[in-house]
């Protein structure tokens, strides 16, 4: 990999493990449905311009059923959700929660169909350590944990392993660009009327700069790295940083939210980290960028071609 190829890699495990922090320290003032409504309509804005230049929107309104399913599915459900879990739960433990994202995503694509039709003995190996892993992480530390925020990380997880199954069967040949702008924007136009009621009556400055970097670091300049990183290494090599997300939840919540590292963490994330890779490991032939396992790679998931060049995809996911 080139020196630019590492430097855009090195950048996706920061911008895509920051979130779960960031989210964390916003909610202490904005509601989440409205931190939902700022990220979105700001990330959408921003991206709307380079949306316009690499082909604008009238591909994309043609399939307005599956993106508005896919904008609900990835985005509106589980930021809002995320946003509410992570006001009961620390930011390590929903960034690791996440993580296992690709083990569901793989069950998802087994029962859909849009799986490479051999699950293999590697990748069963994987799903059991990562659930290992799963139970693992809450058995230990279930005296700490709080149930219905537990239950809205579900859905979290949920959401992100089915919004691939959408992209590969409805969206996978539109331009990446003004889908993902769409998506941020309808969910933007849905979240406004209850934003327009509940904005926070003070704001103070770590959460104002959370919601500020979210919207456009995490969403907007993610987007655009991203797919930088996709035309210069390719989309399977590209997804790998994944799974460096969540170590970095985990580091920097324990490091700048004093948040515990616990028995449960040692444990179950490794087993979590160890069974994502196995049971998402590419059969002979079969490419990441195609398969719907490779696609649940990531914390919200989108298609992916470089801007302005061919209509691949692939889908990694920010928290």
């Amino acid at each position: 990999m080139t020196r630019r190829g590492w430097l855009l890699f090195a950048a996706m495990c920061v911008i895509w493990g920051i979130p779960y922090l960031l989210i964390r320290v916003a909610v202490r003032d904005v509601d989440p449905a409205t931190l939902v409504f700022l990220r979105t309509g700001i990330g959408g804005l921003l991206l709307l311009p380079l949306a316009l230049r690499v082909g604008g929107f009238r591909a994309v309104a043609r399939r307005w059923r599956p993106l508005l399913a896919f904008s609900v599915i990835e985005v509106a459900g589980p930021w809002v959700m995320l946003g509410d879990a992570e006001r009961h739960l620390s930011s390590s433990l929903s960034g690791l929660l996440v993580a296992a994202v690709p083990l569901l995503g793989l069950v998802v694509a087994r029962l859909t169909g849009t799986g490479d039709g051999d699950a293999g003995v590697v990748r069963m190996i994987g799903l059991l350590v990562g659930l290992a892993g799963v139970v693992t992480l809450l058995g230990l530390d279930v005296g700490g944990i709080h149930g219905p925020a537990l239950a809205e990380m579900g859905v979290v997880v949920l959401g992100y392993s089915i919004a691939p199954t959408i992209m590969a069967r409805w969206l996978a040949d539109l331009p990446s660009l003004p889908v993902v702008c769409t998506a941020l924007l309808l969910v933007a136009v849905g979240y406004l009327p209850y934003a327009a009621w509940h904005l926070p009556t003070s704001l103070h400055a770590k959460p104002a700069w959370s919601v500020v970097v979210l919207a456009a670091v995490c969403t907007a300049l993610a987007f655009l790295v991203f797919f930088s990183l996709v035309a210069e290494v390719g989309a399977s090599r590209a997804t790998v940083f994944t799974y460096v997300n969540p170590a970095v939840a985990l580091v920097l919540g324990v490091l700048l939210l004093d948040e515990p590292f616990t028995a449960g963490i040692a444990v179950g994330f490794p087993l979590i980290l160890v069974g994502s890779v196995l049971a998402t490991r590419r059969g002979t032939g079969q490419s990441m960028r195609t398969s719907p396992a490779g696609v649940a790679n990531t914390a919200a998931i989108t298609p992916v071609s470089p801007p302005g060049g061919s209509h691949s995809t692939s889908t990694p996911s920010s928290g």
